[in-house]
């Protein structure tokens, strides 16, 4: 059968909260996790695992009217988010693609985004676990967004992270994306510190 999903390489990385967007998109954390649980679903070696995966994944995406498949190029795969109401009969309607810029695509390899994400992806989870035992709850949630965002936007381990790429999470990330209790907002320096002490790290911020 043809693809006959639209093509939005014109605009590949729309977020909702970027300026200038539409309006109705995903919100960012909802785009990432859907390209989490795809991933996390390729990876996965047993068909049940899978489908609890994408099950989750499509439950996510509903919530916003949205919907996802995956597109085999020549070179890469893509995952594909677009409105519900694009589709009929589980076909793409091209009549009813109103703006090409509800359309997200991000591919799911090439650089940056190999076979080694569910790897990276585990180790920083671990990660996550550690602070978890050593610092608790409020510290484990703020690092578990520090590994969202450097899984999905650089594919890198926490303990790779640039001083650049932590200030991008502090400043722009973390404010933006995740919706912090007052304690957690209040440690959130202080997290990104313990996420290294826990590998014996020297944290780049310091």
């Amino acid at each position: 059968m043809p693809d006959e999903t639209p093509d939005p390489s014109e605009a590949p990385d729309v977020l909702a909260d970027d300026d200038g967007d539409p309006d109705d998109l995903p919100p960012e954390r909802v785009v990432e996790e859907a390209e989490r649980l795809t991933k996390l679903a390729r990876d996965a070696v047993v068909d049940e695992e899978a489908e609890a995966y994408r099950a989750d994944r499509d439950e996510r995406l509903a919530d916003h009217d949205y919907t996802a498949r995956v597109r085999e190029d020549d070179t890469r795969d893509v995952l594909v988010l677009y409105p519900e109401e694009w589709v009929e009969d589980g076909q793409i309607r091209t009549e009813r693609v109103d703006d090409v810029d509800r359309g997200i695509e991000m591919p799911l390899s090439g650089p940056g985004r190999g076979d080694d994400w569910a790897e990276i992806d585990a180790y920083n989870r671990d990660v996550v676990a550690d602070v978890r035992e050593a610092y608790g709850d409020d510290h484990a949630a703020n690092v578990s967004a520090l590994a969202d965002f450097m899984g999905n936007h650089y594919a890198k381990p926490i303990h790779d992270a640039t001083a650049a790429e932590l200030r991008e999470f502090l400043d722009d990330y973390y404010p933006r994306n995740t919706w912090p209790t007052p304690e957690q907002r209040s440690v959130v320096e202080k997290s990104v510190g313990v996420a290294f002490d826990v590998g014996g790290e020297r944290c780049p911020l310091e």
